[in-house]
């Protein structure tokens, strides 16, 4: 899964699109302006490739790439603190709205899924994490991350948990640097697994963090054979896609250069791999899949969006409904 420059295809996008070991295009601030531009974007992505799986993160709060003539949609931890002021009964219904909500304006766009739910404990320690965590409650976040999932499913997208096993107490940032989380297993477990072994059975994609957990193993998650098939294929009983969270971001740099990341990411059990923002890299991994004969896997076609309603979603009695919920628990507007 790759990225594009800009607002419309240029000639080398529309070259890195005909390759058929691009399975996917992720969307990023700079690929939106407007609902009507990001479909016309997508249209003349799948005028190139009808098949095309097109990812964006439209998690709320701070993570919301397109912000234009949408809803400005709250963080998860402003929906995780309605259990104390609102009872878990309102805060999983708002978490299911809010979850339709972004589902059915993002599906009008064209666009398959958004990378979510973040199913990461916030333990008061992750500045990259923090407000994007529906809580710092193992139960909790499987409560409210179920109801979420349903809001998504409803409106007819798949849903994708990350970040897996648990971002939430490693304090570094992946982006920039290589996260440790020095916990016992046990610990572990007990608490960031959790919302993960929860809810396996209904998310249909998973994204590890770019964490190392040395009593697992020493390598971050995305590369590690222990954690993707032992534990989560084999114990968690997870059947669904795998994606690797971006290779470039500087946790992934340990394993090595972008060929590297591409073979260790696979060799333990991403079905999809994410490199972005980082054209050349795009091209060499690109390369090197083509090099060793790999496809997108017949299993990512259940990814793609189940349902695309028109552009006149807003006359439906459910979206008043839902509007109408969010703005009663103010977490609608500029500032959600």
């Amino acid at each position: 899964m790759l990225d594009v420059a800009g607002t419309w295809l240029d000639a080398a996008d529309r070259h890195l699109l005909r390759q058929p070991e691009v399975g996917g295009i992720i969307l990023f601030a700079r690929n939106t302006e407007s609902p009507r531009q990001v479909r016309e974007l997508v249209q003349s992505i799948r005028a190139v490739r009808p098949e095309m799986l097109i990812a964006i993160d439209q998690e709320g709060g701070r993570v919301q790439r397109l912000r234009n003539g949408v809803e400005r949609l709250p963080a998860l931890g402003r929906i995780a603190a309605l259990v104390d002021s609102q009872g878990s009964s309102q805060a999983e219904m708002a978490a299911r709205s809010a979850a339709w909500v972004m589902a059915t304006e993002m599906l009008a766009c064209g666009i398959d899924i958004s990378f979510a739910p973040v199913l990461d404990l916030d333990h008061g320690r992750s500045e990259v994490i923090g407000d994007r965590s529906l809580g710092g409650d193992p139960e909790q976040v499987v409560s409210l991350g179920r109801a979420y999932i349903d809001g998504l499913h409803t409106a007819g997208m798949a849903a994708t948990g990350k970040h897996f096993p648990g971002h939430g107490w490693a304090e570094a940032d992946s982006h920039t640097d290589l996260p440790v989380d020095e916990r016992s297993e046990a610990q572990i477990r007990a608490q960031d697994l959790v919302p993960f072994a929860g809810l396996a059975a209904v998310l249909d994609g998973i994204m590890p963090a770019h964490v190392v957990y040395p009593a697992i193993d020493d390598q971050p998650a995305g590369f590690s054979t222990r954690w993707l098939q032992d534990i989560l294929r084999s114990e968690l009983g997870f059947s669904g896609v795998i994606f690797s969270d971006d290779l470039t971001m500087a946790g992934a740099h340990v394993v090595g250069g972008i060929t590297q990341r591409v073979d260790a990411a696979l060799s333990s059990g991403c079905d999809m791999l994410l490199v972005c923002n980082d054209r050349g890299a795009a091209e060499e991994a690109l390369m090197h899949c083509q090099q060793v004969g790999l496809h997108p896997p017949k299993h990512l076609a259940s990814m793609l969006a189940r349902h695309q309603p028109g552009v006149d979603y807003k006359a439906q009695p459910q979206w008043s409904t839902a509007i109408q919920l969010l703005r009663q628990l103010e977490l609608l507007g500029e500032h959600a």
